[in-house]
């Protein structure tokens, strides 16, 4: 990315008062280092900065909608000043297969950029952030990690840079969709051009958190794959969907992925 330089100067000036080493602790089992990558500047006056996870040889840490069993990361922005929002864009995921269960997540190093709008434009961001995330070797660990304001740059992180570039592509279309009540929620069934991988995993979510969405079951039939998914509202009861906050991702197993946002018309 291309910075504005009149943007750059008052924003770095601002934020070099803000703590730049990470939080000292006592790292949990499975990982060798965590940190937060140099923040740098964008046009649009965010600050793009990274959370990398480096993980022993034979564990793995997960996706954000890693399947039933997995724990994606989960970031505690309360301890940290001037924070307007955080918005996370996820590298394309491994299809991990592990005792009958299929899952999606990273091995080796995960770089989680993450993009911060300041709250209040050129003054700093800081204090420290608080990660929660799974990692798994033969069994799975829950770990929290506080990690301080990242340091900070006035040109782009080559590793931020790199995994920005493995976003999954989003596409224009819309899905077609198909939604039916159960007891305690509803069955979404979504529909969309098969990738043509020959190995194919998917990720059915709902923009916002409070819905739980099984595993999807896939099926392929006339050049279409179809994810079949329960959403299940906090109330246990069946409710109005908001069709545009569906989100279906497909993932393929030569590190490819694309991703639908939204259904059609009903």
């Amino acid at each position: 990315m291309r910075c504005r330089a009149a943007l750059v100067a008052p924003l770095l000036a601002a934020l070099l008062a803000s703590p730049v080493a990470a939080a000292a602790q006592e790292l949990p089992p499975g990982l060798k280092s965590a940190r937060l990558l140099p923040a740098y500047p964008t046009a649009e006056g965010t600050w793009m900065t990274a959370l990398r996870l480096e993980l022993q040889p034979g564990w793995k840490t997960y996706w954000r909608s890693p399947g039933d069993n997995g724990v994606p990361p989960g970031f505690d922005w309360d301890g940290a000043g001037n924070i307007g929002a955080a918005t996370l864009h996820w590298p394309v995921p491994e299809i991990i297969e592990s005792a009958g269960e299929r899952t999606l997540g990273y091995h080796g190093a995960l770089v989680l950029p993450i993009e911060i709008t300041p709250a209040t434009p050129g003054t700093p961001v800081t204090g420290r952030v608080g990660v929660e995330l799974g990692l798994c070797e033969s069994i799975c660990v829950p770990a929290h990690l506080t990690l301080d304001a990242p340091p900070l740059a006035d040109t782009p992180d080559p590793g931020i840079e790199a995994a920005l570039a493995q976003v999954p592509q989003p596409q224009p279309a819309l899905l077609d969709c198909r939604v039916t009540e159960i007891e305690d929620g509803l069955r979404v069934a979504v529909s969309a051009p098969a990738t043509g991988g020959n190995e194919i995993a998917a990720a059915l979510e709902h923009d916002g958190g409070e819905i739980w969405v099984s595993a999807p079951e896939l099926s392929e039939a006339g050049g279409r794959i179809t994810a079949t998914s329960d959403f299940v509202a906090p109330s246990g009861k069946p409710f109005a969907l908001d069709r545009g906050a569906v989100r279906l991702t497909l993932v393929d197993g030569t590190g490819g992925a694309v991703e639908y946002q939204g259904c059609g018309p009903a």
